[in-house]
């Protein structure tokens, strides 16, 4: 879905093209119909296609995904070679969204690509979605004081009942340095990734998120502040498989 598609709007576009399907074929139109409700079939799985997937293009303070952006501190947009993203400085920047595009999904995978810092906080965490019951679920990572991070993710929910976290200080990479990393759930599974290449998984048994906000740069209770830049998160509400991640090539 596009920067400034909203899953309501989607979800309108597939109501209308429902309804045009559903209207009868005028006399003597009968060849020239099956034409349109073959374009209109195309675009109702458009649509399907388009409600599975959110991207927010991290490259302004005023709208993200479509929705009002509550900024702390004073996140910079910078121009990278990968395009426009924010940078956050590690001690009081950060972005609240009023949105979790994947609420209420069964499966889901969250793809994020950023830059960290080498010389930032030794615990961060940079993506945080909560919903409004206190489930939630983290990326996050830690820095090993020589240029060097490893990624931590997360997932609690309160119905279920606990929480998971994967984490091994042993798969190191540089920092400074674009990736994408990615957190997957698919209904029975955690996973996470780094540049499409699967790190750690667990067997793991989560209701889905409900409404709620997500923070970037920060932890919502603003603790472990984010040092570096992130331009872009993807939202999947379907485990993505291992060979349709994102990487930096």
């Amino acid at each position: 879905m596009g920067p400034g598609f909203s899953r309501a709007r989607v979800a309108v576009r597939r109501r209308r093209l429902f309804a045009a399907l559903r209207r009868p074929v005028p006399a003597g139109y009968g060849r020239e119909m099956r034409f349109v409700r073959m374009g209109l079939w195309a675009a109702l799985l458009s649509a399907a296609a388009a409600a599975a997937e959110t991207i927010w293009r991290i490259d302004n303070l005023a709208q993200i995904g479509g929705c009002a952006v509550t900024v702390i501190g004073a996140p910079v947009v910078e121009d990278t070679v990968v395009g426009r993203a924010l940078r956050f400085d590690g001690v009081k920047d950060g972005c609240f969204v009023p949105e979790i595009p994947f609420a209420g999904a069964g499966a889901y995978t969250i793809e994020l690509l950023f830059c960290p810092a080498g010389d930032g906080p030794a615990e961060q965490r940079f993506w945080h979605a909560q919903d409004q019951g206190q489930s939630r679920a983290l990326i996050e990572l830690r820095l090993d004081g020589k240029g060097g991070w490893w990624l931590d993710t997360f997932i609690t929910n309160q119905a279920s009942g606990g929480g998971v976290t994967l984490i091994d200080p042993a798969r190191v990479h540089p920092a400074d340095r674009w990736y994408w990393v990615a957190l997957r759930y698919d209904g029975t599974r955690m996973a996470h990734f780094v540049d499409g290449r699967k790190e750690l998984e667990r067997a793991a048994a989560f209701a889905p998120l409900g409404e709620g906000r997500v923070s970037l740069g920060v932890r919502q209770n603003r603790v472990h502040w984010f040092k570096g830049l992130i331009r872009e998160v993807r939202y999947h509400r379907t485990a993505v498989p291992d060979a349709s991640l994102q990487r930096v090539r």
